[in-house]
């Protein structure tokens, strides 16, 4: 492909680091939408390589990193920073070309909205490539209402699941983690969990009232794509918790629910997908405190070997992938 150039308000970035999500294997899997022809990838920071006209406040050579999203900026969603959910919104990676490549347009209104973020000095940017997963799961956080105190059942050990981990605990909260794969159980005891689970062999629920006085979890994540993983999570929370659907399911999913186990328990059932743009200024700001978040990245290619960025993925080796472009600064 060749090298864009930057149109007036657009900016163009050379690309550090692309980070590789479960939504973009999703995607490769036939099971989430993307525009044909389109540039992955959505976890990016880079080298500003050139600015057009009317950008201010951006110049070459800045270290940044993104929010993917356009956005209509007028709408009531928009009007109070939930861009995440404006009904008009797009977003690089799937409607418009991404960062798995050496450069990246990056649109007018991702430039306009305040979508481009520099960096600090204290955060390198392999690092920052993390900063849109990390303002997800910020998002998250804050939806479950997760602080200093607060106790947590992860339900499932993935890379955004392992993100959850690092995030709650910064934040001061217990985890109890539920995993059957055995590397994964391993880094969520170093990252920190009180206990980790394996769902084969041991009863998810009552485990969990055992570590908590029988009285179950505050809060509860969801951070797979797995149905079945849903019951655990609804079951293991206290009376009054709160549950977060954090992963993507495949299409056409369906949850077998008994509404009375919400009703008379008074749970709250609730989803988060990405993250309006306040959770990225506090993921920014907070990054440099969380550099455990690197240990979630297991491999990183070179962009000749990006494929197996996704095979990795695909064959659940390690944990999160990236694809890299050395020599970037």
């Amino acid at each position: 492909m060749p090298v864009p150039e930057a149109g007036r308000g657009e900016i163009v970035l050379r690309v550090a680091a692309a980070g590789l999500c479960h939504s973009d294997v999703r995607v490769f899997k036939g099971e989430k939408y993307a525009k044909q022809g389109i540039v992955p990838g959505h976890e990016i920071s880079g080298v500003v390589a050139q600015v057009g006209d009317e950008v201010s406040d951006i110049e070459v050579g800045d270290h940044v990193s993104l929010c993917p999203i356009i956005a209509c900026g007028s709408c009531s969603f928009c009007r109070v920073g939930k861009r995440n959910r404006c009904p008009k919104r797009i977003t690089m990676g799937y409607d418009e070309n991404g960062g798995l490549a050496e450069y990246v347009l990056v649109p007018e209104p991702i430039v306009r909205l305040g979508h481009v973020f520099k960096l600090p000095d204290d955060i390198p940017l392999d690092l920052a490539s993390l900063l849109e997963p990390t303002s997800c799961v910020f998002n998250s956080m804050d939806l479950l209402g997760v602080d200093a105190g607060t106790t947590m059942l992860l339900i499932g050990g993935g890379p955004m699941g392992l993100m959850h981990l690092v995030v709650a605990r910064a934040l001061g909260a217990r985890v109890i983690a539920s995993e059957p794969d055995e590397g994964r159980r391993g880094w969520a005891r170093k990252l920190g969990a009180i206990e980790v689970i394996d769902p084969m062999t041991t009863d998810v629920v009552q485990r969990t009232k055992e570590l908590t006085n029988g009285e179950g979890a505050d809060v509860a994540v969801v951070s797979t794509g797995a149905v079945p993983a849903v019951k655990p999570a609804l079951e293991g929370v206290r009376k009054q918790g709160s549950i977060n659907l954090f992963g993507g399911f495949p299409p056409n999913s369906v949850l077998d629910l008994d509404p009375n186990l919400i009703h008379y328990n008074e749970l709250v059932l609730t989803g988060s997908q990405n993250a309006p743009i306040t959770q990225y200024e506090r993921a920014l700001r907070l990054l440099p405190q969380l550099g455990d978040l690197r240990h979630v990245v297991s491999h990183s290619f070179m962009i000749d070997d990006a494929p197996k960025a996704y095979e990795s993925r695909l064959e659940l080796s390690g944990l999160k992938t990236e694809v890299v472009f050395p020599g970037v600064a």
